[in-house]
C-alpha cells in the first residue's frame, strides 16, 4: 500500500509543481486517510469459528462450528451481592446427539435456515456438546458459555460433470433464535440456562437491559455468510500432488489431492476491521429476598469475532447461481495460474507491481535530491572574506612550525558560531 501511494505522489510531482514538504503533507493524509476507511468497514463479530472440508466426489463432509461468549457480573468488593457469590462456582457439561429431540429440531431449525438463505445444502447427522461454568470472586462473577456442533454438510453438488463440480456455498450461516433444551439446559439462550441453574442471578438480570444481553443466542454465524467468498483470502495448495510428495512423506489426508482454502476473521481493508463484541449494561437499586439491601452491578459481555476456514479439494473458482455464492472445483489449477493467500493475482502481475514499486521509489529519491540541489543555491554558511589567520604555533627547539587557526575579523556574529564546547566551558565559569 505504501508503494502505491508513494508512485501517486511522484506522478504528482513529476506533472504537478509541488514541493518535496507538500509530498510529505499528502502522504501523511493519504495514510491517515486508509486508516479511516478501514475503521469505516468495521463490522459486527458474531464469535463463530467455522471448519469444514468440502470433498466434490462425494454428497456429504465433515463441519464442525464453535458458538463462544463470556459476561461479567462486576460489583464492589464486601457488597452483599459479593458476599452472596464469591463462594459461588459450578460447571455443566454434556453431549448430545440425532437420538435426542431436542437436537433433532436444532438440525431441522439449522435446515430451515439454510433453505431462508436461498442454498440446497443441509445438515446432517448433527451432535452438539456444550460447557457452561460460573467462578464466583470478590469483584465479579463470570459466566463463559460454549455451544459446539460437528456433523456432515450433505446435497451441496449441485451438478457434476467430467470437468468441474458446481458446489453451492450458501450454507455456511448456521444460525437459530430458537430455544434449544438439552437434557433440561438451554445452550442457546444463556438467560434461560440461568433461570433453572442460578435462579437468584435470573431474578436480578430478567426484565433488564443485562437481560437483554444475555438473551442473544449463542448460535449464530451470519456474519460469516455475509462476508462474501471474495473477500476471504485464498489460497491453492498443490502438495499433494507434488513430485517430492510421496518422498519425503506426506498425510493420507493430502496424498493425491489438491486443495484450495478460504480463510476470514484476519483485519483488512477486503474484510474491514475485525474485532470483538461487547455489551455493557448497568443495574441499580434492585432487590432480592436471599440478598439483603439494595443490589447494584454491572454486566459485560465479550464475544470474539467470527473465524472460517473452508477447504475444497481440487482448484476452486468462485461464482454466484441465482444469487447464492458457489464454487466451481477442477481436479487441477489451470495451467497459467499462480496465487498467494492474497488473493487470486497471478505471478506476473504481483512481481510487475513490485517493479514498479521500486522504479518509483529510485524516481522519489532522484527527484527529491534534485530539488534540495536547486533549493541550496548561493553562499552556504560563512562567507571566506569574513575570515582571517592566526598564528597559533611557537618556536621550539631549533625550528619554527607553521600553524594557524581563521576567525571572524568582525565578531558580531560570534555568539552564533563559537563552538559548544567554548559555549559550555564559559557557562560553568
Amino acid at each position: 500500500m505504501k508503494f502505491t501511494v508513494v508512485l501517486i505522489l511522484i506522478t504528482l510531482k513529476v506533472y504537478y509543481p509541488i514541493t518535496i514538504n507538500e509530498i510529505m503533507q499528502l502522504y501523511v493524509c493519504t495514510i491517515l486517510l486508509a486508516g479511516l476507511i478501514v475503521g469505516g468497514t468495521m463490522a459486527p463479530a458474531m464469535g463463530a469459528q467455522l471448519e469444514a472440508i468440502l470433498n466434490p466426489d462425494t454428497d456429504s463432509s465433515p463441519f464442525k462450528i464453535t458458538y463462544q461468549r463470556t459476561a461479567f457480573i462486576e460489583y464492589p468488593a464486601g457488597s452483599s451481592l459479593s458476599e452472596f457469590m464469591q463462594t459461588n462456582s459450578w460447571v455443566l457439561e454434556g453431549f448430545a446427539d440425532l437420538d435426542d429431540p431436542a437436537v433433532q429440531h436444532l438440525q431441522d431449525s439449522l435446515n430451515e435456515s439454510i433453505r431462508n438463505d436461498g442454498a440446497i445444502s443441509s445438515v446432517d447427522d448433527l451432535t452438539v456438546s456444550y460447557k457452561f461454568q460460573l467462578t464466583g470472586r470478590n469483584v465479579n462473577t463470570s459466566l463463559d458459555f460454549k455451544v459446539q456442533l460437528e456433523g456432515y454438510i450433505a446435497n451441496y453438488v449441485i451438478t457434476r460433470d467430467q470437468v468441474r463440480t458446481l458446489i453451492d456455498m450458501g450454507w455456511r450461516g448456521l444460525s437459530t433464535d430458537e430455544s434449544i433444551v438439552i437434557d433440561g439446559v438451554d445452550v442457546n439462550i444463556p438467560l434461560n440456562m440461568l433461570q433453572e441453574n442460578e435462579p437468584v442471578l435470573y431474578d436480578l438480570v430478567q426484565n433488564t437491559e443485562a437481560g437483554d444481553i444475555l438473551s442473544v443466542p449463542m448460535i449464530n454465524a451470519d456474519f460469516i455468510l455475509e462476508q462474501p467468498l471474495e473477500n476471504w483470502h485464498f489460497l491453492f495448495d498443490p502438495t499433494g500432488i507434488n513430485a517430492d510428495a510421496n518422498l519425503y512423506g506426506i498425510s493420507d489426508e493430502l496424498a493425491g489431492q489438491v486443495r484450495s482454502s478460504w480463510t476470514m476473521g484476519e483485519s483488512s481493508i477486503r474484510e474491514g476491521r475485525q474485532i470483538e463484541t461487547e455489551w455493557h449494561a448497568s443495574v441499580t437499586g434492585n432487590t432480592h429476598p436471599d440478598i439483603p439491601g439494595s443490589i447494584s452491578f454491572d454486566l459485560r459481555a465479550v464475544q470474539s469475532a467470527d473465524q472460517a476456514n473452508l477447504h475444497a479439494l481440487g482448484f476452486g473458482a468462485i461464482d454466484r447461481l441465482e444469487g447464492v455464492e458457489i464454487i466451481g472445483v477442477t481436479p487441477t489449477a489451470p495451467d497459467d495460474f499462480a496465487t498467494t493467500s492474497t488473493g487470486n493475482f497471478p505471478v506476473v502481475i504481483i512481481y510487475g507491481m513490485a517493479g514498479l514499486a521500486a522504479v518509483g521509489g529510485v524516481a522519489f529519491f532522484i527527484i527529491s535530491n534534485r530539488t534540495l540541489k536547486n533549493e541550496a543555491k548561493g553562499q552556504q554558511g560563512i562567507d571566506p572574506a569574513n575570515l582571517v589567520g592566526y598564528q597559533t604555533s611557537a618556536a621550539s627547539g631549533g625550528y619554527q612550525t607553521n600553524r594557524g587557526e581563521a576567525q571572524l575579523r568582525d565578531d558580531s556574529d560570534y555568539q552564533q558560531t563559537r563552538s559548544y564546547y567554548e559555549r559550555e566551558d564559559t557557562d560553568s565559569r
